[in-house]
C-alpha cells in the first residue's frame, strides 16, 4: 500500500471511531428525521389544497400542539390514576397467583418457594435506601434530567428546521457522497423517505386499531381500568414482537382478581385482534411499506437495543426500514447485481 492508500484507510478508521463515539447524537438526529418525515407528509397533503408550504407548516405544528394539550388534559390524568391503581394491585395479583398455583398442585411444598408479596411497609422500607441514594446523588439525577430535557428540545428544534428547509439539509447530506454518486444518492434518499413515510402511516393506523379494539373488547368484558389497558396496547404495538405480548399481561392481572373465566376471554380476544392485524390490516395499510422478515425484525430490535439502549429499541423498525432500503439499492442493485451482467 502506498502513502495515499494508508491515509485513506486511516481516515476511514478515524471516521468510524468518531461516528461510534457520537452514536447517541446521530440517533437523536435520526429521531428528528423520523418526526420531520411524518410532518412533511402532512404538509405535502395540505399543499394539495393550494395551501402554501409555510402556512401548512404553521397549521400542522399548531394542530399537533393543540392535540397534545387536549391529550394531556383529557387523557393523561385518568390514565395516571388508573395506572397507579394497576400498580397498587400488583401485590394482590401476585398473592392470588401464588395461592392458585399452590391449590392446583398435589403437594403444596412444590410452590412454597414462591415468595410472599411485600406489604406496603416492606416496600417503603426497601425504597428508603433508594430514596437516600437519590437525594445523595441529587446533582447526578438533576443533570440526567436536564440532559433528557435538552435532548427533547434538540430533537424538536432540529425537526422544525428540517421541515422549514428540507432541501438544504438534503443537499448537505448528499455532499458526503462522491460527485458521481450524488444523483443516485438523491434517488435512494427519496426511496428511503417514501418507505419511512409508509411505515409511519401504517404503524400509526395499526396502533389506533389495536388500542380501540382492545378497549372495546375489555369494556364489553367489564374488565377494570380499560383506559390504561387500551392505551398500553396501542402504544406497545409500536414495538413488534415484544409489545403485543407485553400488553396482554396487564388486563390478565386485573382479570385474575375479578373473575378467572375472563382470563380465557381476554386471551381469545387479543388473539383475534392480533390475527386481524397481522393477516388483514397490515397487508392492507402497509402494502407499499418495505417488508421485513420477522427474523430480521427481531435481530434489528436486539441489535439496536444493545447499541443505543431504550431509544434504539423504539427506533429499531424505522432504522431497519431505512437500512434495508440503502442495502438493497447500494449493495445489491449498484454493486452486486452488475457483476452478473459483466460475466
Amino acid at each position: 500500500m502506498n502513502l495515499g492508500q494508508w491515509l485513506s484507510l486511516s481516515s476511514l478508521i478515524i471516521s468510524g471511531y468518531i461516528l461510534w463515539q457520537i452514536r447517541q447524537v446521530l440517533l437523536l438526529v435520526f429521531t428528528a428525521v423520523v418526526f420531520a418525515t411524518a410532518l412533511n407528509r402532512l404538509v405535502k397533503w395540505l399543499e394539495q389544497f393550494k395551501i402554501r408550504r409555510n402556512w401548512g407548516i404553521i397549521i400542522v405544528v399548531i394542530t399537533i400542539i393543540i392535540l397534545a394539550i387536549l391529550f394531556a388534559w383529557l387523557v393523561v390524568p385518568p390514565f395516571i390514576d388508573q395506572f397507579e391503581k394497576l400498580l397498587a394491585l400488583l401485590p394482590t395479583v401476585w398473592e392470588r397467583l401464588r395461592t392458585n398455583l399452590i391449590s392446583l398442585s398435589e403437594t403444596q411444598s412444590r410452590f412454597d418457594w414462591l415468595p410472599k408479596p411485600p406489604t406496603l411497609s416492606d416496600v417503603l422500607t426497601r425504597l428508603q435506601p433508594l430514596l437516600t441514594d437519590i437525594f445523595a446523588n441529587f446533582f447526578t439525577v438533576f443533570s440526567n434530567s436536564l440532559a433528557i430535557i435538552l435532548q427533547v428540545v434538540f430533537v424538536f428544534f432540529l425537526t422544525i428546521t428540517m421541515i422549514i428547509q428540507p432541501q438544504r439539509y438534503r443537499h448537505l447530506f448528499l455532499k458526503l457522497f462522491p460527485s458521481f454518486y450524488r444523483k443516485r444518492g438523491d434517488e435512494i434518499l427519496t426511496l428511503s423517505e417514501v418507505a419511512l413515510g409508509n411505515w409511519l402511516t401504517g404503524v400509526t393506523i395499526n396502533c389506533f386499531f389495536i388500542g380501540i379494539l382492545s378497549g372495546v373488547g375489555l369494556w364489553l368484558l367489564q374488565v377494570k381500568l380499560v383506559l390504561v389497558h387500551a392505551l398500553l396496547a396501542g402504544l406497545l404495538n409500536f414495538i413488534p414482537n415484544v409489545g403485543p405480548a407485553t400488553s396482554v399481561v396487564f388486563p390478565l392481572m386485573v382479570a385474575l382478581l375479578d373473575n378467572p373465566w375472563k382470563i380465557w376471554a381476554i386471551l381469545i380476544w387479543y388473539f383475534i385482534i392480533q390475527n386481524i392485524e397481522s393477516y388483514w390490516l397490515t397487508p392492507t395499510v402497509m402494502a407499499k411499506q418495505v417488508s421485513l422478515l420477522p427474523a430480521v425484525t427481531l435481530v434489528a430490535q436486539i441489535f439496536f437495543a444493545q447499541t443505543f439502549g431504550l431509544l434504539g429499541l423504539l427506533l429499531a423498525l424505522p432504522l431497519a426500514v431505512v437500512a434495508k432500503t440503502w442495502i438493497e439499492e447500494v449493495l445489491f442493485n449498484d454493486i452486486l447485481d452488475p457483476w452478473d451482467s459483466i460475466s
